[in-house]
């Protein structure tokens, strides 16, 4: 019969990881809620790392505590990573399904002599506790169990499995963010491995998931720093069993903090990155440019394209510090990829946004007309929802709805000067924005007035509003038919 580290030998040189070479990252994220905007960076971050060193990026599914895991969640992560282009290279990871496997390794390392049955119940973990907490010192782990002569383990009582961590010497961490880090390995208690039920804790399991999936470079958020050092542990016992168990390279990266400096939460923008794309209605890249740039810096460059991205891409780069999340400057990105945006794409995306707004919006018989509107309403919008909003006077049904101020612009004078715009534009044969503007600024001219006094009840007349595209963009695109139907609705 093989023994158990015979076992963990055999089945790990099967694992796909080992056979990978070169740099390997992962992003690894518990479902029990949707992929936030930090979770988001750290995603990138992995992705960026991968791709700038030719590496591979995976995925892992952190789903052990079964009980907030939940398939919603699951897809809402899987969905937001397509949409920021961050799906991994291959299949995803589940790390529940390989339960059996944590188990295995733990039970190695009890058999090795790096890792122990600990019988200590409940009740005198929590009187230690309290005596520790009474003495105003750390509490720490010291079972008496550690070394115990396996004569002496009571026959039928439920018990965990827990390492051994060193108690002599120091831990250093060369972080690639971070710098060097040094913990007295005095302060690394004896954590659980396998719980009473069998079960593996999440520190075994993401050592032993990180080293099957043959990850070298282990980059997320620094509240984790002091799991390096614990997992750490593991790693090392692995290693000094069956060889092939190498540190990781670890970076830590720094969390992120709203514009005030703290803790970032719902208030400063920390929402699923579904609601930054379906409530916000924001663009992917300049999500992804965003993120990029919080806490990671190219000169003074803001707009970095994906590919740029990656060939500049350093994680020694990164900030030591916590990045501050500033909307305004993720509104205005939004706004500039808005205007490089292929105008057909932008149609799509504001169609699903336009149709409440406009019930009578049919896509098959207006989609033409919407993205022939996309350059001259684009300019004027800070992300999907404004875009949409500027297209409904398009597809507005007559009698053209008019908001308070555009009510008040049709004053008895200006619905005579729109009855003579309309005598004036009906005759026009070239309905061309160069030929319309030629047209009334002579107009203009001969009723010595300046061409806001056409324009701004043009606009209220045309679009129910006082603000609009160019009110030339306005008439073409309404059409000659439309237009003047419109304007007759309101001319004295």
């Amino acid at each position: 019969m093989a023994s158990a580290t015979e076992t963990v030998s055999a089945q790990s040189a099967a694992r796909a990881g080992q056979e990978r070479s070169g740099v390997v990252t992962r992003f690894a994220p518990s479902p029990t809620g949707f992929l936030h905007i930090g979770g988001a960076r750290t995603a990138l971050f992995n992705w960026l790392f991968a791709r700038h060193h030719g590496g591979t990026y995976l995925l892992r599914i952190e789903d052990t505590d079964r009980a907030r895991s939940t398939d919603a969640a699951i897809d809402a992560i899987f969905d937001g990573l397509e949409w920021l282009g961050l799906t991994g290279d291959e299949p995803a990871v589940f790390q529940f399904a390989r339960s059996e496997r944590h188990a295995e390794v733990a039970h190695a390392l009890l058999a090795a002599g790096h890792a122990y049955r600990c019988y200590l119940t409940q009740e005198e973990l929590a009187a230690r506790r309290a005596k520790a907490q009474e003495e105003r010192r750390p509490f720490r782990i010291d079972s008496e169990w550690r070394d115990a002569d396996p004569a002496t383990w009571p026959a039928g009582q439920p018990y965990v499995v827990r390492i051994k961590a060193p108690r002599e010497g120091q831990t250093v961490i060369t972080d690639l963010v971070q710098g060097e880090i040094t913990v007295s390995n005095s302060e690394i208690d004896d954590f659980i491995l396998l719980r009473s039920d069998g079960t593996p804790t999440y520190m075994l399991a993401v050592v032993v998931d990180d080293h099957d999936m043959g990850v070298t470079h282990v980059i997320r958020g620094d509240d984790h720093i002091n799991n390096a050092f614990r997992q750490l542990v593991i790693i090392r016992g692995m290693h000094a069993i069956e060889g092939g168990w190498p540190d990781p390279a670890y970076a830590h990266i720094p969390l992120i903090h709203g514009a005030d400096g703290a803790k970032l939460s719902k208030r400063h923008g920390a929402l699923g990155v579904d609601a930054y794309r379906d409530e916000m209605g924001l663009l992917p890249e300049a999500v992804f440019n965003y993120l990029l740039r919080l806490g990671w810096g190219h000169g003074d460059e803001e707009i970095i394209s994906r590919d740029q991205a990656v060939e500049w891409f350093d994680i020694g780069h990164v900030g030591k510090g916590a990045s501050r999340f500033d909307f305004k400057k993720l509104l205005n990105l939004t706004g500039h990829y808005l205007r490089e945006a292929d105008d057909a794409r932008l149609a799509g995306l504001v169609a699903s946004r336009l149709k409440p707004l406009a019930p009578a919006f049919d896509d098959a018989r207006d989609m033409a007309l919407l993205e022939q509107a996309m350059p001259v309403l684009k300019v004027r919008a800070a992300d999907l929802n404004e875009l949409a909003q500027g297209a409904v006077f398009l597809f507005s049904q007559r009698p053209l709805p008019l908001d308070a101020k555009a009510q008040s612009l049709l004053t008895d004078d200006a619905r005579t000067i729109l009855a003579a715009i309309i005598s004036r534009i009906d005759a026009e044969c070239d309905w061309t924005t160069s030929t319309l503007e030629a047209s009334l600024k002579a107009m203009a001219e001969e009723l010595g007035v300046g061409l806001g006094k056409l324009a701004q009840p043009l606009r209220a007349a045309l679009t129910g509003q006082t603000t609009s595209p160019g009110i030339f963009d306005v008439l073409v695109l309404l059409g000659k038919e439309e237009a003047l139907a419109r304007l007759r609705d309101q001319s004295a």
